[in-house]
Parts: structure tokens; C-alpha cells; sequence
């Protein structure tokens, strides 16, 4: 119980830190896609920024690794946050990176109490289509025959890809390209998968506290009838039954003959 505790208040001590190293990242991650032509040492303080920010997540995930009770219940429990440090170790890929850390962050904002389902749904649609235009324009801006030349090219073809549309204007012609593409469809499906299971569970919680609602008004109506047709009974009992104790009242006497 004191290892979870611990493992509980480093969670929470780490929280706030390694989302603002995502935000680093992002910056890291976008500056030389956007700006190729930056100076030699801006594209290398990016891609130490990039290895720094990942080795930070891939201490935190040692170190509850370390504070876990069950180590072996806790990788079983993680394989995303495993598979995400050991990716970029695989084959050292810009791209790699990218993914690892995504998943690294995606874990951390679930993880928040601060950050509600809508938000990490928002923030994870704005996050994969930022971070899917980069990558497609990164691989595809000089491939032969490619036709995503323009960071305005890469947004509006990972907003066709994500929604599942496809207009066709717009398509990697690369293999890793292709394979960027194959992710941002299943992630947008899901994520739309997930929007719409929040929007039917809103409406079925809104129409059952209408239910409710309405169920306790009958209820009282109910109990105020029954009350209502009591009282008339007893009105109905009291008004036909003489008065204990009053005296007779005689009738008009007949008139003699």
C-alpha cells in the first residue's frame, strides 16, 4: 500500500511537467518541417529537444515501474507505454518519436482528473491532425510524383483522412506515407467512434433524469390524490353522523284536526 501510494503521488507530481515537455516536443517537432531552411543549429537543439523529452517520459515510466506493487501486473497493464519507449530505441526515426511520444502523452492526459473526456478527445483530434500534416509533409514534400507540397496541402488532406471522406485531391504516394495514412484513418474512426458514444450516452442520461423526473411528479400526484380522496372520506364520515351529545332537534308538530 506505501509503493502505491508512492507510485500515486509521483503521478500526480509529474503530471503538470511532462505535459508541458509535450508542448516542448510539439515546438521541437514543428520547427524543422515548417522552417527547413532554419540554421544548422536550430534543427540540432530540435532533435535534442525531441530525445530529451522522450528519455523524461521513458524515466517516468522506470519510475513507476519501480514503485509499482506488481511489476509484472504492471506491464501487463501498459503494453502501449512500453511499447512507446522501446520504439524509438528500434530504429532511430524522427517518426518513431513521434509516435512514441504521442502515445507517451496520451496516457499522461488520460491519466488527469483535470482533463475531462471532451477535452482529451478535442486535444487528441487537434494533436493527430497537427502532428499528421508534419509527418506526411516531412515524407512526402520531396518524394517523386508526390502532390503534398505545402504545410496547407498536409492539413487538408489529414482532415480528409481523419474524417474518412477522401477527396483523392490530395494522397501520399510514398510507403511510409501511405502508412501515416493507414493510421490517421483508424485513429479519426475511433475517435469518432468515441464522440458518438459520448453524445448518445449524454442524450440516454438527459431523456432517463426526464424519466426520473417525471416518475417522481406522478408519484406525488399519486400520494397527494390518495391524500385528497382521504380527506373527502373523512369530511364525507363527519358530516353524516349527528354530533355526540347535541340535543334532538323535534319536527314541526302536526296541525290538529
Amino acid at each position: 500500500m506505501k509503493q502505491q501510494t508512492a507510485q500515486m503521488r509521483w503521478e500526480k507530481r509529474m503530471q503538470t511537467p511532462l505535459l508541458a515537455l509535450a508542448l516542448v516536443f510539439a515546438v521541437a517537432y514543428t520547427v524543422p518541417i515548417v522552417a527547413p531552411g532554419a540554421p544548422s543549429f536550430v534543427h540540432r537543439a530540435c532533435q535534442v529537444a525531441e530525445w530529451v523529452v522522450w528519455g523524461t517520459f521513458a524515466v517516468d515510466y522506470l519510475v513507476r515501474l519501480s514503485l509499482a506493487p506488481g511489476k509484472w501486473l504492471f506491464l501487463r497493464s501498459h503494453p502501449l507505454d512500453l511499447l512507446a519507449v522501446l520504439l524509438p530505441l528500434v530504429q532511430p526515426l524522427r517518426l518513431l518519436r513521434l509516435v512514441s511520444t504521442l502515445l507517451l502523452v496520451g496516457r499522461r492526459a488520460r491519466m488527469a482528473p483535470q482533463i475531462t473526456l471532451t477535452t482529451y478527445v478535442g486535444g487528441a483530434v487537434v494533436g493527430l491532425m497537427m502532428f499528421g500534416s508534419l509527418a506526411v509533409l516531412q515524407v512526402e514534400r520531396d518524394a517523386p510524383g508526390g502532390n503534398i507540397k505545402t504545410l496547407g496541402d498536409a492539413v487538408w488532406w489529414s482532415f480528409t483522412t481523419m474524417t474518412t471522406v477522401g477527396y483523392g485531391d490530395h494522397s501520399p504516394t510514398t510507403g511510409l506515407g501511405r502508412l501515416l495514412a493507414v493510421g490517421l484513418m483508424i485513429s479519426g474512426i475511433a475517435l469518432l467512434g468515441v464522440v458518438t458514444a459520448n453524445i448518445a450516452a449524454w442524450f440516454i442520461s438527459r431523456f432517463e433524469r426526464d424519466d426520473a423526473e417525471e416518475r417522481r411528479q406522478t408519484a406525488l400526484l399519486e400520494a397527494l390524490t390518495a391524500e385528497v380522496r382521504g380527506l373527502r372520506a373523512e369530511v364525507a364520515r363527519l358530516s353524516g353522523a349527528p354530533l355526540s351529545g347535541a340535543p334532538e332537534v323535534p319536527g314541526p308538530s302536526s296541525p290538529r284536526s
